[in-house]
């Protein structure tokens, strides 16, 4: 086996402040703190004292297991104030109320939110939540401007249904869209793949027999999407050509949705023009009907047989020319090794990620994946079960490898 450190969750190692200001969505909060945790983060949770009056910092506290600073001045009892800045890799204002955002876009530190954010260095992300009159002032508005100018983040609000009773934009961003949001900046602002373009094909196809049956395969996606956050959690711009599946679309990543395969070689094609690499995970139909009906097919009175013939699809690898690193997928139920071997030439990949589908956990629609990656140098790389977001880390990291190579200056002769 390989030796390596899985990266299992993404916000690993990442030191995370909380701000959470005076709205009645503030029990989303304590959701986003717990989500913040699960993804490895280290939560430092700091409230305005109108928020304390929709939610206790008890629960904040028990959620993040850190004190949380309410009062300025008790902050500055134990240490300076501006600590809690000092220490962010990022900052999340959730929710943020139309006060708060005023007070940032003017540079007002009456409270500890509104201080740390103007303290810190780190990048900050708002999630604005107010009713939608609110949202909808020219104030307001000018205030977002102000902000976004100055490279502040801004995630929702939502349109839906207001504490008010009434309907309009102003519901605060949904915890995975804050999380997501939140993954994709702090990817663009210290990834190792911030500025690239990377391609991504996920799911199986559907080819058409008529109009509501089709030919496929049991591929969900899985693998796939989560390559492409991977790759947005690492800074890159993402496109995902996605079959038809039942997945949402991770935040910020530009998603084309196809059925067939001429549909996802068209769209490969056309992304994979100007990318750095294209990561074919997609289980696309090797062959499709030769003749498609119009109709609904009717079984016959006496019929015990339909026979239909089927035609080839194009190779979609093969057929795209250049697209950067080229990586292919071999998923396999018998000689793994062999196969996958014989594919790297033949759609010119740099590697190849082989996995036995028939094996425990390594199957269409698991959560996890175990991999064989074999490189167009003749190296072979085991791996044990993973999760598949540790599994894409795997593959983009060699792909990170590859593309500083290809850029790495050649050493003039002695």
């Amino acid at each position: 086996m390989s030796d390596f450190t899985p990266r299992d969750l993404p916000l690993q190692g990442r030191h995370i402040v909380l701000g959470v200001t005076g709205s009645i969505s503030c029990y989303k909060a304590a959701d986003l703190a717990s989500k913040l945790r699960q993804s490895g983060a280290d939560v430092e949770v700091v409230m305005t004292p109108a928020a304390t009056r929709f939610i206790a910092p008890l629960t904040f506290k028990s959620l993040t297991g850190r004190d949380v600073v309410v009062d300025m001045f008790d902050a500055a009892e134990t240490e300076a104030h501006v600590e809690v800045a000092r220490r962010a890799d990022a900052m999340v204002i959730a929710p943020a109320t139309a006060d708060c955002l005023a007070s940032l876009a003017h540079g007002f530190a009456g409270d500890m939110v509104a201080l740390t954010a103007l303290a810190t260095a780190a990048p900050v992300l708002v999630a604005p939540a107010m009713d939608s009159q609110m949202w909808e002032h020219p104030a307001t508005r000018e205030n977002i401007a102000i902000l976004r100018d100055r490279g502040v983040e801004v995630v929702g609000p939502m349109i839906g249904r207001l504490a008010s009773g009434r309907t309009g934009p102003g519901r605060l961003a949904e915890v995975p869209e804050i999380l997501g949001a939140l993954r994709l900046l702090l990817g663009q602002r210290s990834g190792d793949l911030s500025g690239r373009r990377i391609v991504v094909s996920a799911g199986g196809t559907h080819e058409p027999i008529d109009p509501v049956r089709f030919v496929g395969n049991r591929s969900t996606g899985k693998m796939g999407f989560a390559i492409a956050e991977a790759a947005r959690d690492r800074g890159a711009f993402v496109t995902l050509v996605a079959g038809p599946v039942a997945l949402e679309t991770p935040w910020g990543v530009h998603r084309v949705d196809v059925q067939t395969v001429r549909e996802m070689l068209v769209a490969l094609e056309q992304a994979a023009a100007d990318s750095d690499a294209i990561i074919m995970a997609a289980a696309p139909a090797d062959f499709r009907p030769a003749s498609p009906a119009d109709h609904k097919i009717k079984k016959a009175p006496g019929q015990e047989r339909l026979v239909i013939e089927l035609e080839q699809n194009p190779d979609i690898i093969a057929s795209i020319p250049g697209g950067g690193i080229r990586v292919g997928f071999a998923a396999e139920t018998r000689n793994l090794a062999e196969y996958a071997r014989q594919k790297l030439p033949a759609k010119r990949l740099h590697f190849i990620v082989a996995n036995d589908v028939s094996a425990p956990g390594s199957g269409f629609g698991t959560e996890t994946n175990q991999v064989v990656i074999f490189h167009d140098d003749g190296r072979v790389e085991e791996f044990p079960l993973l999760s598949k977001y540790a599994v894409a880390h795997l593959i983009l990291d060699r792909v990170l490898e590859r593309l500083a190579a290809r850029e790495r200056p050649a050493t003039p002769p002695a």
